[in-house]
């Protein structure tokens, strides 16, 4: 049963985040998902010293909040004119600071570390259950989760043409009304709430992981934004299911091994790819001078 409980929460963990990831490959801001991953440490100590709990809500409302902080200062930081990858790295290794900080200086008085943040155990997910009316119902990761992937499937399904447009031709969008800044924080919004929902249980290693990594394997395999997410979805719930197989069998780190097994996906897509693959590209070249 634990086995289930481990590959169920790895599995809602990367279909959440591959969804999400495809849009962030697409308007290419890949580096955007993990400054976001790791500037939301401020928001999630701010949420826990005010409420003086560990209740998901509101760390899930602080998290929230700091991501959008995070995206609003780098794009004001490139309307001054510093460059994209600077603009990440300065706010996110300055929110991650601050997170930091706050937790080091209340470490006493708090049940709350940065190992519980940044690695996580989903091993761990079997034992911290939600209990209504009495009953038993199962890992709080697993319900936490399941119930952001439900909203990222609600908000996606709703807006999906407005998020399409939005993702490949943002001028175009704003020409045809559609606010593009509005889905824009929406879409980071959603980043911010998969990470704070994920880190208790699997850490920000593979969130950043499975943010980026499923979404690129499936960048190579379909130029269809449809089968984009429907080919990053698998790709995630294989690499949660390869890489729980994978860490059984060396005895090593759960997350690590599901994020190496996506890594090892998108070099084989890379290599194989029957558009894009370096493989098939050089094939093609050879048959051409020929």
């Amino acid at each position: 049963m634990a086995t289930f409980w481990i590959i169920l929460t790895a599995i809602l963990v990367s279909s959440a985040c591959a969804i999400l990831g495809c849009f962030l490959i697409l308007r290419r801001m890949a580096l955007v998902g993990d400054a976001i991953s790791h500037a939301v440490l401020p928001g999630i100590a701010i949420a826990f010293l005010w409420s003086g709990s560990r209740d998901s809500l509101w760390m899930l409302l602080g998290a929230t909040v700091f991501g959008l902080l995070t995206v609003f200062f780098i794009q004001s930081l490139q309307a001054g004119g510093l460059s994209s990858d600077a603009s990440i790295g300065i706010v996110f290794t300055a929110l991650f600071a601050v997170g930091v900080i706050l937790i080091s200086l209340n470490a006493a008085h708090i049940d709350l570390d940065l190992d519980c943040v940044l690695f996580g155990e989903i091993a761990y997910v079997q034992w911290d259950t939600l209990t209504l009316g009495g009953t038993d119902v199962g890992p709080r990761a697993v319900w936490m989760l399941g119930i952001t992937l439900l909203v990222i499937l609600l908000v996606i399904g709703l807006f999906y043409k407005q998020f399409k447009l939005c993702a490949f031709d943002p001028a175009l969008a704003a020409a045809c009304g559609i606010p593009v800044v509005l889905f824009h924080y929406l879409l980071m919004g959603l980043v911010s709430m998969t990470s704070v929902a994920s880190f208790e249980s699997v850490g920000s290693i593979l969130v950043v992981g499975m943010l980026i990594v499923p979404a690129a394997t499936a960048y190579l395999l379909t130029d269809r934004l449809g089968k984009m997410i429907l080919y990053s979805v698998l790709v995630g719930a294989a690499s949660s299911v390869g890489g729980y197989i994978m860490a059984y069998a060396l005895d090593a780190s759960i997350a690590g091994c599901m994020v190496a097994v996506a890594g090892i996906l998108f070099v084989l897509a890379l290599l194989l790819s029957p558009k894009h693959g370096i493989v098939f590209r050089y094939a093609r070249r050879k048959f051409a001078a020929r």
